[in-house]
């Protein structure tokens, strides 16, 4: 029964499925893979859809969502391979070090600092941490991800 909602619901939008894919991507092959791999995946987690509408809403979003991840892998930008013939020394590893640790003194909240040092250097999940702080893990991920954006940004000021 779910797999007969999804099929209907995925026939009667597929123009409007790879319209949405569309606009996020700007590639009518991309979109039109991106729609095959999402009905796919839908296809074999077999979700308990009770109704088309459910089923209209799961395939929009996971449309959505597989374009966006699409358009964030091709955005990545590779490494430069203009890399200096002598490892840095330990004198310009301290003074990055000292920048970055600067850099999370200046820019980040008391709160931010926590979360990171506890995510990145203690190796705790964000749940522990959410339970720590009384935050919901939402809350936590998203100071998590305000703070990497902020150390980017200040980071990518000095450039």
């Amino acid at each position: 029964m779910a797999k007969d909602y999804l099929i209907e619901a995925f026939v009667r939008l597929r123009q409007k499925l790879k319209g949405i894919s569309m606009r996020v991507l700007s590639d009518a092959d991309g979109a039109e893979d991106i729609l095959q791999d999402s009905f796919v995946r839908l296809w074999r987690r077999q979700y308990p859809l009770h109704s088309e509408q459910e089923a209209e809403a799961l395939l929009a979003r996971t449309v959505r969502n597989a374009s966006l991840n699409e358009r964030r892998r091709k955005r990545a930008v590779p490494l430069e391979t203009d890399i200096a013939d002598d490892p840095p020394d330990a004198a310009d590893r301290e003074n990055a070090y000292a920048e970055m640790h600067r850099k999370i003194e200046s820019e980040l909240t008391r709160t931010q600092r926590y979360i990171l040092e506890e995510k990145e250097y203690g190796g705790r999940t964000l749940e522990d941490i959410a339970k720590e702080l009384g935050m919901e893990p939402a809350a936590v991920r998203m100071q998590l991800s305000r703070a990497r954006k902020t150390l980017k940004n200040a980071l990518n000021d000095d450039r």
